[in-house]
């Protein structure tokens, strides 16, 4: 089975080198409100409506806007980073890998979305909105911890049996 969609296997450490970083500083971003002043720029929106979140007089469409791109930048390293690391490939990519690839990526998608039940059926309000935003994240979060997991289980199990 050859798999055209997956990126060569250095690319899983550039994932790395990108994810581990980002992911640190999204979690302080999420916890301390942190934003760099220096990334307050001007960027084309194709929708706005600050009044959702805050008050500004820089609503409408398709126009240009000035807003702090911190959160942005962070969310966009963290999908590249973890896109990544999830679909390089191994060094020795074969059948059994792309099974252990496969059933995570279904177990991934089968969490998440139990999770997202969960919060339309017990988080309202705002803390709603937050648990979207933080859901967009998941599968590709799941993925790589299960998947992980699996390969090392995995290599385990064959060293104790040589």
């Amino acid at each position: 089975m050859t798999n055209k969609l997956l990126l060569p296997n250095r690319f899983k450490t550039i994932g790395w080198i990108i994810l581990i970083p980002i992911t640190i500083l999204g979690i302080i971003a999420m916890t301390d409100g942190f934003e760099v002043n220096w990334l307050e720029l001007k960027v084309f929106a194709f929708f706005n409506d600050e009044n959702f979140l805050g008050s500004s007089e820089q609503t409408g469409n398709f126009r240009f806007i000035t807003t702090n791109v911190t959160l942005t930048l962070i969310g966009v390293l963290f999908i590249i980073g973890a896109m990544m690391v999830s679909f390089s490939k191994e060094k020795r990519e074969d059948e059994f890998i792309a099974n252990l690839r496969l059933s995570s990526l279904l177990w991934s998608v089968w969490v998440s979305y139990v999770l997202l039940f969960l919060a339309f059926l017990f988080v309202y309000g705002m803390s709603f909105f937050n648990v979207m935003v933080y859901n967009m994240f998941t599968v590709l979060i799941i993925f790589i911890i299960r998947f992980n997991y699996l390969l090392w289980r995995s290599s385990k199990t064959m060293a104790d049996d040589k």
